[in-house]
C-alpha cells in the first residue's frame, strides 16, 4: 500500500468526511493496524498545544542562529560549526547523519579550520547513500526569509549549505525551494514563482526537467484541485521509482500542490499531505511559500490558533518561544543586511 492509499485509508475509516484532508490528523483511525499507527501523539488533532520539535524545524532555528550571527556572509563552516554546537548526533537523519560523522572522522571538533581546506565533496559522498534526498530542502526556511524578493541569493545561500551533506539534485532541490520562497515574497503567481525557483538550477538536471513534466501533467489537468487524484497518479507513475525521502518525487508534489491549491492555504497544505511520501516536509515548504506569499496575518486561524503562538524546538534559546518572535528576529535580519 502506497503512502497515498494509507492516508486515505487511515481517514475514511474514521468518516468519509475526513478526506480529503480539511484539518488536523486525529490520533485514532480504526483502520490504523493495516495503515500504521500515529507516532507523534503531541501533532495529533486532540492534543495540538504548541509547534513540536522535528528536523525540519530544528533547522530552521538553526538558520536563523547562523544569520543572527554571521549576516548574510556565512560560510558552509559556519554551518558546521552551528551543528556542532547545537545540534546532538541523533538529532540529525539521512544525509545530515553521514555528512556530521564524516565532519568529524575526517577534522575531529577543529572550530580552527578554514572553509576552502576542507573537501566538502567527501564530506557529503562518504558512506552517504542519502545524498540526493530531500535532507537540504527542509533546511533552506531562513535562507529564504533573510532576501525577500531575491530568488538568486536565496539560492546561493541554500548552496553553502547543501553541500555539506548533499550533491547533483539534493543540491538542487534546496535551491529550487529556497528560490520559491523568496520569491512569493513578491508574486503571488504560483506557476511564476515555479520558474523563479527553476531558474537558478541547472536546466540539464533530472530536477529541472522532471518538474516541467510535472508543470506540464497539472496544466493538462487544468490546474483543478478536484483532479489531484489524476495528477498526482500522473506524478507517482513518473517519479515513483525515487525512493520516499527523494529529492525528486517529493518536489514534484510540492510543485503539484502550490499549481492546484493556488492561493488557498488549506488546499495546498492539504494536497501537499495528501500526495504522499515525505508528507511533513512537503506541506512545511509548500506552506512557507503560501505564508511568504500571504502573510501571517491571512492564515486561516483553524490552523493557526492551536499552536498558541508557541514554538519547542530543542534548540537552545528556541525551547520555548513565540512563533511571531522567530518572525520578528526574521525581520531584523532582513533589516540589518540591508542598512
Amino acid at each position: 500500500m502506497s503512502s497515498r492509499q494509507r492516508i486515505k485509508q487511515y481517514l475514511t475509516a474514521i468518516d468519509p468526511s475526513e478526506y480529503p484532508i480539511s484539518d488536523y490528523i486525529p490520533q485514532y483511525s480504526p483502520a490504523q493496524e493495516q495503515t500504521g499507527k500515529t507516532n507523534c501523539k503531541p501533532s495529533t488533532r486532540e492534543h495540538i498545544a504548541y509547534m513540536e520539535s522535528d528536523d525540519d524545524i530544528r533547522y530552521t532555528v538553526l538558520g536563523q542562529l547562523v544569520l543572527r550571527d554571521k549576516g548574510l556572509t556565512f560560510t558552509s563552516w559556519d554551518i558546521v560549526e552551528a551543528w556542532w554546537k547545537h545540534l546532538p548526533y541523533r538529532f540529525v537523519c539521512t544525509a545530515e547523519t553521514q555528512a556530521y560523522r564524516n565532519m568529524v572522522i575526517r577534522y575531529g571538533f577543529d572550530t580552527h579550520k578554514h572553509p576552502q581546506q576542507v573537501d566538502w565533496q567527501w564530506i557529503a559522498t562518504h558512506h552517504n547513500p542519502y545524498r540526493q534526498w530531500i535532507g537540504a530542502d527542509i533546511r533552506v526556511d531562513s535562507w529564504a526569509y533573510a532576501c525577500p524578493g531575491n530568488p538568486q541569493l536565496a539560492a546561493e545561500l541554500a548552496w553553502r549549505d547543501a553541500r555539506i551533506s548533499h550533491v547533483k539534485n539534493g543540491i538542487y532541490g534546496a535551491m529550487f525551494m529556497a528560490a520559491m520562497i523568496a520569491s512569493a515574497f513578491v508574486c503571488d503567481d504560483p506557476l511564476t514563482i515555479i520558474q523563479s525557483g527553476l531558474a537558478q538550477i541547472p536546466a540539464s538536471s533530472r530536477l529541472y526537467l522532471q518538474m516541467q513534466q510535472v508543470i506540464e501533467i497539472c496544466t493538462k489537468h487544468d490546474c483543478d484541485p478536484n483532479a489531484y487524484e489524476s495528477v498526482f497518479d500522473e506524478i507517482e507513475k513518473l517519479l515513483g521509482h525515487y525512493h520516499p525521502v527523494h529529492t525528486n518525487n517529493n518536489a514534484g508534489i510540492v510543485v503539484g500542490a502550490l499549481l492546484l491549491g493556488k492561493h488557498d492555504f488549506q488546499t495546498v497544505i492539504s494536497l501537499a499531505v495528501m500526495g504522499g511520501w515525505d508528507t511533513d516536509c512537503n506541506a512545511a515548504t509548500a506552506g512557507s511559500i503560501l505564508g511568504a506569499m500571504h502573510g501571517a496575518v491571512y492564515l486561516p486561524e483553524k490552523w493557526t490558533h492551536k499552536l498558541n503562538d508557541k514554538l519547542l524546538s530543542e534548540v537552545v534559546g528556541y525551547h520555548p518561544i513565540a512563533i511571531s518572535e522567530c518572525a520578528q528576529r526574521s525581520l531584523e535580519i532582513v533589516q540589518a543586511d540591508r542598512c
